[in-house]
């Protein structure tokens, strides 16, 4: 399993990685093996806000579909748009071009909440 060493984690399987006063999160590698091949991703809206937990999409692959939780709630500012045509990149790279959403968080602080790479590896281990 890899991990981006940056980012945090949420017990749903998503990331969430500072970039400047914004926050760019997806699904873990942990998540994307599970999923096996993606073959759709449906995201928000540019300017959607939602509250730490929430439902912000879904994923779809050969196995199932899974919705997607916000890790830290906030303002979409970007989507990954490229995930419409190429949904596999999610596969290929979910820390780099497989990302999903960019937000402005509501409240930065959430960021401390979510779990560290060594905490998110003891919790997918207790899962299995």
């Amino acid at each position: 399993m890899k991990l981006d060493p940056v980012a945090r984690y949420a017990r749903s399987h998503e990331w969430a990685r500072q970039d400047g006063n914004e926050i760019v999160c997806g699904i873990t590698d942990h998540a994307q093996e599970s999923l096996s091949d993606v073959v759709y991703v449906e995201l928000p809206e540019v300017g959607d806000t939602f509250d730490q937990g929430d439902t912000f999409g879904v994923v779809e692959s050969v196995k199932a579909a899974s919705d997607l939780y916000i890790p830290m709630g906030g303002e979409i500012s970007a989507v990954n748009e490229a995930l419409e045509d190429t949904p596999e990149l999610v596969n290929q790279d979910p820390y780099g071009k497989g990302w999903m959403v960019r937000l402005r968080p509501s409240d930065p602080a959430e960021f401390d909440d979510l779990m560290d790479g060594a905490a998110y590896e003891a919790f997918v281990a207790e899962e299995s």
